[in-house]
């Protein structure tokens, strides 16, 4: 009987692998929607990851736990320092809500703060970590993937980088502008 009971739990556990899509690069993602309950925009929009390719552009996905972010500074700052122009390169931050310990109304107000300040790039919830699931992201970290024009997985980073691989990242991203 308790075999029965576990049986569903087993279920679960197989179809969340067989499903995953992870990241690879030379290849497309795989598309993740993410709208209602599950998360969207910061302004309450869905967000499909098909939207990287319609961009036609070289894009930056930061997925971000809000409380490890500062794992990410070192590469914001190299960023900001290389002002890639707006018409070759966008930014998307998807922030991993249900890894924080604090309220979502608090993230989603420091959010919508982020989106005045950064019109630039699209601040996008992540509710239920469907991106960890679906992507194989690293969950309670920074994961940082780079898409080219066509919207294929130039290069992918779970963690925090270091100043040689922040370094080749920039030189990475001119080199397919």
């Amino acid at each position: 009987m308790q075999l029965l009971r576990l049986f569903p739990l087993v279920f679960l556990c197989l179809s969340s692998q067989v499903f995953s899509n992870p990241l690879t690069v030379g290849q497309p993602a795989s598309v993740i929607k993410l709208e209602g309950d599950e998360g969207g925009r910061v302004t309450g929009e869905p967000w499909s990851s098909d939207e990287i390719v319609k961009l036609g552009k070289v894009v930056s996905v930061f997925y971000i736990d809000p409380e490890e972010k500062k794992l990410n500074e070192a590469v914001e700052e190299a960023y900001e320092k290389e002002k890639f122009p707006f018409e070759k390169h966008g930014s998307i931050a998807i922030i991993n809500m249900a890894a924080a310990w604090y309220p979502n109304s608090m993230i989603n107000n420091m959010l919508q703060k982020k989106q005045e300040k950064f019109p630039r790039t699209t601040y996008v919830r992540d509710i239920h970590k469907k991106m960890v699931k679906e992507w194989g992201l690293q969950d309670d970290s920074v994961n940082l993937t780079i898409f080219d024009k066509t919207g294929k997985v130039l290069y992918t980073k779970k963690g925090q980088m270091s100043p040689e691989e922040i370094s080749d990242l920039m030189k990475l991203i001119r080199a397919n502008l």
